[in-house]
């Protein structure tokens, strides 16, 4: 026997009585007000009194991984956004849509789990509490979803369901994931200028462009034909432009020339004795020109080689 006692200040102590007979009661009534003050219901909490039922609470707040950031210069660091940003996600990656994956837990392992706030409360044997400990902090360390352990678990479960495979080893059975981490993008961090006390320079304004070309003091009538003299420049340029664009289409391509060196060489010899025979025939027509009157046609035809006749032999 023992008794709770609830005083004005909102602390809860326990004390055994003469009728206790289990000195380790006192360690299950510290266990019940563990759980009852992470909002376990009082029917499911009063079974931690069973001497076969343990609890465990896993604090999960301090396992995510805890990035900070400096705000103008101060020198204490505040938590980010994304850091409770990440630890919602897992956690919600544990209880699963519609708590499926908590309640699948729970019939594998036979535990009682129930997640509140930073910490997860868990009621079972000492085996099922070991394997929640170890499904809950891989999940919300990022090591290893939920469903992964579910399966591996399910595969146990058969396993030792055949009594062949009672003493034998299941490592060959059971199924390997390996996590698959997607690369995140690098902040580039911005590159500090050196400290001067003296402001940048002001930047002209437009007036004070004005002033300096001297478009400030032009008349209106002056400023319109100036910005009109641009803009017909800049048309003809542009139209100009495009004329080009348009002509360099129908411009052949330059065809390289092949040619056969010894072909030219042997062309080129032709030619040169073709030019040296009427330097020579021109020479002696003119010769013979000025000693009697000769008629070029029949002196041509007669300086000509006639095509000698092979005499056939007569068998």
């Amino acid at each position: 026997m023992h008794s709770i006692a609830v005083q004005v200040e909102g602390c809860m102590t326990v004390s055994t009585t003469r009728k206790t007979r289990d000195p380790y009661i006192i360690m299950k009534a510290r266990d019940l007000i563990k759980l009852l003050s992470r909002s376990v219901p009082a029917p499911q909490a009063i079974k931690i009194l069973n001497d076969e039922m343990q609890c465990d609470i896993i604090k999960i707040g301090s396992l995510v991984r805890n990035k900070f950031v400096h705000i103008c210069n101060l020198q204490w660091p505040t938590p980010t956004l994304l850091q409770q940003e990440r630890f919602v996600k897992r956690r919600q990656h544990l209880v699963g849509p519609n708590s499926s994956t908590l309640k699948a837990l729970e019939i594998l392992t036979g535990c009682y789990i129930l997640v509140q706030g930073n910490t997860v409360a868990a009621m079972g044997s000492f085996k099922g509490l070991k394997q929640v400990r170890r499904v809950v902090e891989d999940c919300i360390q990022n090591k290893m979803h939920p469903v992964y352990h579910i399966k591996t678990l399910m595969m146990k479960r058969e396993l030792a369901s055949d009594p062949a495979l009672e003493n034998e080893n299941w490592d060959r059975f059971l199924p390997k994931f390996k996590k698959k981490n997607v690369k995140q993008k690098k902040v580039k961090s911005k590159e500090k200028k050196p400290y001067t006390p003296f402001p940048p320079p002001q930047p002209p304004s437009k007036v004070d462009l004005q002033l300096e070309s001297g478009e400030y003091f032009l008349s209106d009538q002056k400023k319109f034909a100036k910005k009109w003299q641009q803009k017909l420049e800049k048309q003809a340029e542009k139209t100009a432009e495009n004329k080009r664009k348009r002509e360099a289409a129908f411009v052949p391509p330059m065809e390289p020339m092949m040619q056969d060196p010894s072909k030219s060489a042997d062309d080129k010899n032709d030619v040169a004795a073709m030019a040296m025979s009427l330097k020579k025939k021109a020479k002696e027509f003119g010769k013979q020109k000025s000693l009697e009157n000769v008629n070029p046609e029949t002196y041509i035809a007669a300086s000509g080689e006639a095509p000698s006749k092979k005499k056939r032999k007569h068998s």
